[in-house]
């Protein structure tokens, strides 16, 4: 849950930018709407009072990996050279099982520098880890969110063109990379999936990836994600849970005794196993917005787990956190700001 209370700092103002707007016809309002998104059907953003799944209604283009003719479409790319043969068994298993493992895929010489600047920033004053203690043993700072925006170099990670590649051929549009998360030891998070923290319209075009610094092994807490949930569970969102607005702004709670226990019910009914990410330094996991993980408990707490998560959407999606009900910052300068950067890179 690490960084909900800064998309609530975060988000914009739509009343404001409502009352400084005059009132467009709604031809003039589906316009500018199909300029910047690619929902098939336009919303008026400026009537949206809480941007909330409950807000939009059913609508495609499905993500083209999530759509019923998608192991066709992978073939048929594959055939005709858009896509290597890597690229094709990696959309496959996206498919089928919701995430893709790119062993080996950041250099040495980068995580070092990486790590290092974040080290020092920590150092100087320039980001403050919090404890996240859980005892005496537990030596090592907790989480912070986008570290990339005050230590520049930490994009070069974020963006790495190898990355980027990945998640260009996964979402079959340009990647906009958002938010990232650094830490130095496993999470503990409640098994969950991001589509609730950060979510897009239409559904789907959101996924993450995660960076290891160091290798991971099974005392230190890792990663834990539940091959194919993206298809047996449903994206539940805050009104399908029964969370009505403003309620997580007024009580952060609710997120915990209604969302985590849904999604342990599903874990339950389904009797879904969970695999843990026992990654090698360099090794990148990828996961489908919809495929539930999170970090497994950690049996060593002397032990750390170097890590970093980035999280991106796709171009031409709506988005938004359904739990606060605010827009992103890609759209701070306006609902109808194309997703086309984040401004604090």
């Amino acid at each position: 849950m690490l960084g909900l209370t800064n998309f609530i700092r975060r988000g914009i103002k739509t009343k404001s930018i409502k009352n400084e707007r005059q009132k467009e016809s709604p031809l003039v309002l589906e316009r500018k709407f199909r300029e910047a998104y690619i929902a098939e059907r336009p919303v008026d953003l400026e009537a949206v009072e809480e941007f909330r799944g409950d807000a939009f209604p059913i609508s495609g283009p499905a993500c083209w990996l999530d759509r019923p003719n998608a192991l066709l479409e992978v073939e048929r790319r594959h055939a005709a050279g858009e896509l290597s043969d890597d690229e094709a068994a990696m959309c496959k298993q996206w498919i089928f099982e919701g995430y893709y493992i790119a062993p080996g895929l950041i250099e040495a010489e980068l995580l070092d520098r990486v790590w290092t600047a974040y080290e020092k920033a920590i150092a100087e004053g320039t980001i403050t880890a919090p404890a996240e203690s859980r005892g005496p043993e537990d030596i090592h700072p907790g989480r912070t969110l986008d570290p990339h925006i005050p230590v520049p170099i930490l994009r070069e990670l974020q963006q790495h063109p190898r990355i980027l590649r990945i998640s260009d051929v996964l979402f079959g549009r340009k990647t906009l990379p958002f938010q990232t998360i650094m830490g130095h030891k496993g999470s503990w998070q409640s098994p969950h999936s991001d589509t609730i923290h950060m979510t897009t319209y239409p559904l789907g075009y959101m996924l993450a990836s995660w960076i290891a610094f160091e290798d991971v092994g099974t005392d230190c807490g890792p990663l834990e994600y539940y091959p194919r949930s993206h298809k047996l569970v449903p994206p539940l969102l805050s009104g399908e849970l029964g969370i009505p607005p403003r309620a997580f702004k007024e009580n952060m709670g609710v997120y915990s005794s209604r969302y985590e226990p849904t999604i342990r019910h599903y874990i339950d009914m389904l009797g879904l196993e969970p695999k843990y990410f026992l990654a090698k330094a360099g090794d990148v996991l990828f996961w489908h917005a919809d495929l539930l993980h999170g970090g497994s408990p950690r049996k060593d707490l002397k032990l750390s787990r170097k890590a970093m998560v980035c999280h991106y959407f796709a171009q031409g999606a709506f988005t938004y956190h359904d739990l606060s009900g605010n827009a992103t910052r890609l759209h701070k300068n306006g609902l109808y700001a194309p997703p086309a950067i984040d401004e604090s890179l």
